[in-house]
């Protein structure tokens, strides 16, 4: 039972030293699909042959870092699948997914409460899932060169579907 428990704080503490690098890659991926008129827009699109269409949704912007939501809307209802959830921090060149959710069963959570082998393992779960599409979403075609600047935000990108789960007050938002 001892060395059950110490595995997993050796993985935990090696995790801990890895996820640093994953952030970089996740910075190199996602600048792929950073344009420089970031900066000047809220939402963007990237639209490419036999793909769905890849919306970037500015949530918080301050003078170091850049919160985003990255998703594809997919079919008539537009489901919103994968919703990530990105913080980027431009000064060092990192960026992690604060969510990632391909079934929208992944919560954005942090706080007292959880261990902090629980986030460090949890972050590397999202960060990994996170690079992995985004090499998919580079694969088919996404790129700068794509993404064309929104004048604004669709109606089906004004909430995300987490929204609700994080404030329950959210639910009940006519306005």
């Amino acid at each position: 039972m001892l060395t059950g428990q110490k595995t997993l704080q050796i993985t935990s503490r090696t995790l801990a030293k890895r996820l640093p690098a994953l952030h970089e890659n996740v910075f190199r991926a996602l600048s792929l699909l950073l344009p420089d008129e970031l900066g000047r827009s809220d939402c963007l699109v990237s639209t490419v042959d036999d793909a769905p269409d890849l919306y970037m949704l500015v949530m918080e912007r301050h003078p170091y870092t850049t919160f985003l939501r990255l998703t594809y809307v997919l079919g008539e209802e537009g489901a919103q699948n994968p919703n990530a959830h990105i913080r980027v921090y431009h000064d060092a060149r990192m960026a992690e997914a604060t969510a990632f959710s391909p079934e929208q069963g992944i919560r954005r959570l942090a706080g007292p409460m959880l261990p902090s082998r629980g986030i460090v393992e949890r972050s590397w779960r999202l960060n990994r899932a996170l690079v992995k599409w985004l090499d998919y979403v580079l694969g088919q075609g996404h790129s700068q060169a794509t993404m064309r600047r929104l004048e604004s935000i669709p109606s089906f990108l004004a909430r995300s579907p987490m929204d609700a789960s994080e404030n329950p007050a959210a639910m009940f938002d006519t306005g």
